[in-house]
């Protein structure tokens, strides 16, 4: 049930949706009703740091992730008030290090770091509906796509962070969708930049995954693996900035 609800919300940002991100540049009245004319920075890109607090059951499992995204706007008339983008992210939600030896043979002569990470990357597409002038100009947004959840060990030397060997340990893929909105601040003399501030909710859905903690070694070498399963709904706040690409 809760999978129609979201596709329904989903719908809803379709309809009346926002790419405002494609206006962070300044457009005057007359350049409103001009109805010929080129267009003025048809395409925006911008970047954010984020900050993921998990929802529902997966925040008992999780406690918070940090990362970042990127995207892509192209604005669809000229004002600027209805786009459509791409935008794709990583999280990481889990990561420890442990020293330990290279390798059994050799003992503790030679000792290596060993991270094991927890991450998620997504990627999606949708419509934006963006305020096209003003001070601050808020935008909402939504995409249909995927999230990919993975777990990747890598050792690397104490002196020198190049990793060395990687493994992946476990992913698993998912269909996703977001909805969210925010304000874009225009900056600078000419306007073609903007301060972006939002909040995006991320609908994962069902998800097998795995934890910091979740990776056990066992005495003969093998390793076992607690896998978690379930929705993972995040809620992500958004810092970042937004420019025209011409």
């Amino acid at each position: 049930m809760q999978r129609y609800i979201r596709a329904g919300m989903l719908l809803s940002l379709a309809v009346m949706p926002a790419t405002l991100s494609a206006q962070v540049f300044s457009v005057d009245r007359d350049e409103q009703r001009a109805p010929t004319g080129p267009r003025r920075s048809p395409i925006t890109a911008g970047g954010a740091f984020t900050y993921g607090v998990p929802q529902g059951d997966f925040r008992l499992n999780v406690e918070r992730g940090f990362g970042g995204d990127g995207n892509i706007h192209y604005k669809l008339d000229r004002a600027g008030v209805f786009g459509i983008g791409a935008e794709a992210g990583f999280l990481t939600y889990g990561r420890e290090t442990q020293r330990v030896p290279l390798s059994s043979t050799i003992g503790g002569r030679i000792n290596v770091d060993l991270t094991t990470s927890n991450n998620i990357f997504w990627m999606g597409v949708g419509p934006q509906l963006t305020a096209p002038s003003g001070p601050i100009r808020p935008y909402v947004n939504g995409t249909a796509g995927f999230a990919v959840f993975w777990t990747q060990s890598s050792v690397s030397g104490r002196f020198d962070d190049e990793e060395f060997a990687s493994t992946n340990n476990y992913d698993d893929a998912t269909f996703a969708w977001t909805g969210g909105g925010g304000i874009l601040i225009p900056v600078g003399t000419t306007k073609q930049g903007a301060i972006d501030i939002g909040v995006r909710y991320h609908g994962n859905g069902n998800t097998r995954y795995l934890r910091k903690g979740d990776i056990i070694d066992l005495p003969n070498g093998n390793v076992q693996l607690n896998i978690k399963e379930g929705e993972t709904p995040i809620l992500m706040w958004r810092l970042g900035f937004k420019w025209g690409l011409f």
